[in-house]
């Protein structure tokens, strides 16, 4: 009994936590649309996938080399990646466009379903899983969100076709909810040493 009280408590905990995190990435998206517009629309699925890469990439570089000469660390990479990603599950759903065709009000709407929809999935697989990802390593989550990369550009490649897979919209949200873990474990770091 006490167990399952503890469990109910940390999912809880795990609810707050995503949405804080939503707030800021929902945040970085927000000032980045009255900036561009929706200039990623012109973004076909393929790029989306490699912008991904490149931050998740430069992830990887900066814990293995354990410094950045760039004054953007591994937080602003994270969120960088919650945000293609959700700009990726988008141009899914859209397709890509030859102009800026989304209005501000769309593309925060279109923001926040998928936001919504990488919740209630972490959250499910949160229940079944027992909160795992709190024991494992940043470096790990790094690892399987480009492992989740390379799974995408081969589906592409293969022109969205699987044998077996999930699809390239599955691999999206897996990025953007390995990369809100990260995000969760950074902001209780600094919540600890503040």
């Amino acid at each position: 009994m006490h167990l399952r009280i503890y469990n109910i408590i940390i999912m809880n905990h795990t609810d707050q936590q995503f949405d804080q995190v939503a707030i800021i990435c929902r945040d970085i998206f927000t000032k980045k649309m009255k900036d561009y517009g929706a200039s990623w629309r012109i973004l076909r699925p393929k790029s989306v996938t490699d912008q991904i890469y490149i931050k998740a990439n430069r992830i990887r570089s900066i814990e293995t080399k354990g410094v950045s000469k760039v004054n953007e660390g591994i937080r602003s990479e994270l969120i960088g990646i919650v945000n293609y990603g959700i700009i990726g599950l988008i141009q899914l759903e859209l397709g890509n466009s030859e102009t800026d065709d989304l209005s501000f009000e769309s593309g925060i709407a279109l923001y926040n379903k998928y936001m919504q929809q990488a919740k209630e999935l972490m959250m499910n697989k949160n229940h079944d899983y027992d909160e795992a990802w709190r024991l494992m390593r940043m470096e790990s989550y790094t690892d399987l969100i480009l492992m989740k990369i390379y799974r995408t550009k081969q589906i592409e490649d293969n022109q969205g076709i699987t044998l077996i897979s999930e699809g390239i919209d599955a691999n999206y949200f897996d990025m953007i909810n390995y990369s809100m873990f990260g995000l969760i474990k950074m902001e209780e770091r600094k919540n600890e040493n503040s």
